[in-house]
């Protein structure tokens, strides 16, 4: 095994064992284990446990956002993105489900949300994700507002509303294993942004 493939299979061993547990839950030794990888290696990539999470952190963002470049597209009006975006994360947690065997929700914010009350650089590479996850949605927001497909108003603070309702229901579907929660999701996403419903093919 190569070091550069030692190093990925414990990052990897990381984003399973976290994501499908708790950040608290899962050890150094557990990540080795399961990674097939030596303690002493381990150290030899990283100083810490926190140091492998913020490596996983960016790994999983990394392969995150090429596919969120595409659902938010500037080619694509900005209604048709928000759409793309809340028919995605159904699409993508059952993508989740048959991998894990459960729906797991998203992971930078189940890591954040239980590392944030610590000033560490875990918490900060999970806020920092979070804000560029929520950046795409504003973006998407401001346009639609300027064109007059949505009502007028802060693009910044819709976007705060609509990103904690997704985080939300991508919580409880986690809690409670349910797609089906996803798929209300554009509906109600919809109603939060000060529209009937989703817009018409080609609005």
């Amino acid at each position: 095994m190569s070091r550069g493939d030692a190093r990925d299979r414990l990052i990897q061993a990381a984003i399973d064992l976290i994501w499908t547990s708790s950040y608290g839950a899962v050890s150094v030794d557990a990540i080795c284990e399961r990674a097939q990888v030596r303690k002493g290696s381990f150290y030899h990539f990283f100083a810490s446990k926190d140091d492998l999470v913020v490596a996983a952190l960016d790994t999983h963002w990394s392969s995150r956002r090429p596919v969120l470049d595409d659902v938010f597209s500037a080619s694509r009006a900005p209604l048709e993105r928000l759409q793309r975006y809340f028919t995605h994360i159904g699409e993508r947690q059952g993508e989740v489900r048959g991998q894990y065997g459960r729906v797991l929700g998203c992971f930078h914010h189940a890591v954040g949300s239980e590392c944030v009350q610590r000033p560490t650089a875990v918490a900060a590479k999970a806020q920092e994700i979070s804000l560029a996850l929520r950046r795409y949605i504003e973006s998407a927001v401001r346009d639609a507002q300027a064109e007059g497909a949505l009502p007028s108003g802060d693009p910044v603070a819709a976007a705060k509303g609509l990103f904690a309702y997704v985080t939300g229901a991508l919580a409880q579907a986690r809690v409670h294993d349910d797609l089906e929660l996803l798929r209300q999701l554009p509906q109600t996403a919809w109603l939060a942004l000060g529209m009937a419903g989703p817009p018409k093919p080609g609005a």
